[in-house]
């Protein structure tokens, strides 16, 4: 399923604000939430601003090192949730596809990682129809929450 990065925001919990990317899906109005950390959630809203800062970051830095070595990011996939065993929900797995110069290759990444690298290059997202099934939730509950451009004061 074809998807794209609808917002960074954070979200208040009990155990306090959790930054949350939310992944709008084509053709369906559910959205994927998928609740990150603090560091991943403001390089993936500087890699949707598109804004040079001057000496690269460390996901700026990992696509100028693929760049460099003739690569290039095809897609990203959300492949799967693996469930925790405290039940407290899962961790989202990922995968990186990749052309180099050898061929189609395909690496396994965190989400948060892979969607600031998705936001950089404007690389297709895909989410797999398990996914999306198993973290579908309504859009409206991610709309009244704060832009992480807004809390965060490192952009």
């Amino acid at each position: 399923m074809q998807a794209s990065i609808d917002a960074v925001r954070v979200a208040g919990t009990p155990e306090g604000p959790v930054p949350v990317v939310v992944l709008a899906v084509e053709g369906e109005s559910d959205v994927v939430p998928i609740f990150i950390g603090f560091s991943e959630a403001t390089s993936i809203a500087r890699g949707l601003e598109a804004e040079d800062i001057g000496r690269p970051l460390t996901h700026d830095l990992l696509l100028d090192v693929m760049e460099e070595l003739g690569s290039r990011i095809d897609r990203i996939v959300v492949t799967e949730i693996e469930e925790r065993d405290d039940g407290q929900g899962g961790t989202y797995i990922a995968d990186i596809h990749l052309q180099t110069p050898r061929g189609e290759t395909v690496i396994d990444a965190r989400p948060s990682d892979s969607l600031a690298l998705a936001a950089r290059t404007n690389a297709a997202i895909e989410i797999t129809e398990d996914v999306f099934e198993d973290s579908r939730d309504d859009s409206e509950k991610f709309d009244e929450l704060e832009d992480i451009r807004n809390v965060s004061g490192e952009l």
